[in-house]
């Protein structure tokens, strides 16, 4: 491996960071809070890390998947440690544990928290959390890669391990400029959001960071109400409409921009991600109208939690563990279905469910016909064996870390609702489960080695398991 070209990037990302936290520390300093001088001492020693660890360019700045995948994998971790400093700093998040975990939490865009008193956080603290949320939905080293000249054009390696899908191509022929491009789109979409909540009535600084958690579909809360503390169908609707906005593939968005709507209109997946997303918002409206005043109310709570779920933003307007079974399953099965490829949003993805549902229908054929020859089209073209067999393994290693993670949180002794749906959301990147740590409640109560657990869990879901599995591979160290 390029030794030096990796350390040379992980500096990079952590001066990145270090920049970061000056804005928390700017927040901290215009609302006169003594948090300041924690973010300012977690800037000084974030950012001369980075200096130390990019002080010299090497010579061979070439990056290859190798080289790509052990970034991704070691960055994001690195990114969290440091990103936690300030809380613990502060006092605000005492144990190093706790902050971790929630740090975590934010970068991958989980939302699951330990905290127990929002109201009482400073300001600072509250900016970074949902800020970790923006940045980790499009991804730190897609931002790295589109403003900071890092490798000699090989950083398509690193947006194909960080970059949430089976498949992961170039809007333009540059890395750099698709990058860019991606970015941009979302900035721009976070500032209309930002916009159209402050025409709601929504205070600005509140305007800004639910913007922030609904772009990277994080769902960090700013306040112990939540969402549901502005009552308002008019903030519920705009969140609604941009949690279902950010789960679909940036590609898509950017051809609808441009003109090109042909593709957006022959996505299968987006179809299939909007159908799925009504099946379900009619599926609940019916089950939990008997709870309600009306049809309209009934839906006004099913379609904001059907979206907040599928895209695992995992904002709540309702306790939904109070709503029947059939509902509360409905919402379980959208948290492992997930957003589109290419989203901010966590899950397997809608097109890896829909090529694997293709697949079983090609395999039942073939036991009918076995002389004939068939393929598995998806987006008007033939997947490729390849693609299939990553599908396949990408759900083995799915099911084997959710495996693991359940064996080791039963250790706690909680009921089986709790356990399973803690690993389940995590996993997917949602936040709020049920029962223990549904919508209403939080993780504090978990011991250090189940946040640690779920911390690495929140990572390789995150990730989408390849990039974190990858480092503890015996053939990855050799050579």
């Amino acid at each position: 491996m390029n030794k030096k070209m990796i350390l040379f990037t992980l500096g990079k990302l952590l001066k990145v960071e270090g920049v970061f936290l000056l804005l928390p520390l700017l927040v901290a300093v215009t609302s006169s809070e003594d948090e300041w001088v924690a973010y300012g001492i977690a800037f000084v020693i974030t950012f001369l890390t980075g200096s130390l660890l990019s002080l010299k360019a090497p010579e061979n700045r070439k990056i290859y998947a190798k080289e790509g995948f052990f970034i991704v994998g070691i960055s994001w971790c690195l990114l969290s440690f440091f990103g936690a400093l300030p809380l613990v700093f502060s006092g605000e998040i005492p144990s190093f544990v706790d902050a971790f975990f929630e740090t975590v939490s934010g970068f991958t865009t989980t939302g699951a928290s330990i905290l127990t008193d929002l109201d009482g956080m400073s300001r600072a603290s509250l900016f970074w959390r949902s800020f970790t949320h923006w940045v980790g939905g499009m991804g730190v080293l897609v931002f790295t890669v589109a403003f900071i000249p890092l490798a000699s054009g090989r950083s398509m390696h690193i947006l194909k391990a960080e970059m949430p899908g089976p498949v992961v191509g170039k809007l333009v022929s540059k890395v750099r400029v698709s990058a860019r491009i991606l970015y941009i789109i979302y900035a721009v979409l976070t500032f209309i959001e930002i916009v159209l909540l402050l025409l709601g009535g929504m205070p600005l600084f509140d305007s800004v960071l639910n913007s922030f958690a609904t772009a990277g579909t994080g769902g960090f809360s700013m306040t112990n109400a939540g969402i549901g503390l502005y009552n308002s169908p008019y903030i519920e609707g705009v969140i609604t409409f941009f949690m279902i906005l950010f789960g679909i593939n940036f590609n898509l968005v950017y051809f609808f921009l441009i003109g090109k709507i042909l593709p957006v209109l022959k996505s299968e997946e987006l179809r299939g991600y909007l159908v799925i997303i009504a099946l379900a918002t009619v599926g609940i409206t019916l089950n939990i109208a008997p709870m309600y005043h009306s049809y309209l109310e009934s839906f006004r709570y099913a379609v904001f939690q059907v979206a907040s779920i599928i895209t695992t933003t995992g904002f709540a307007t309702a306790n939904y563990d109070l709503w029947p079974m059939f509902s509360q399953t409905i919402l379980l099965l959208l948290m492992f279905v997930g957003a589109c490829s290419g989203s901010t949003g966590g899950g397997i993805k809608v097109s890896r469910i829909i090529m694997l549902l293709k697949n079983a229908v090609k395999e039942v054929k073939k036991l009918l016909h076995s002389r004939s020859v068939m393929t598995v089209n998806f987006e008007g073209s033939a997947v490729s064996p390849k693609t299939l067999n990553n599908i396949h393994s990408f759900l083995i290693l799915y099911f084997l870390v959710f495996a693991g993670a359940l064996l080791i949180l039963s250790l706690e002794n909680l009921d089986f609702q709790t356990t399973f749906s803690a690993v389940a959301t995590c996993i997917n990147n949602v936040g709020p489960g049920f029962k223990a740590v549904g919508p209403t409640e939080n993780f504090g109560f978990l011991s250090d080695y189940s946040k640690l657990t779920l911390s690495f869990v929140m990572l390789a879901g995150r990730l989408e398991i390849f990039p974190i599995f990858i480092l503890f591979s015996k053939s990855f160290w050799k050579g």
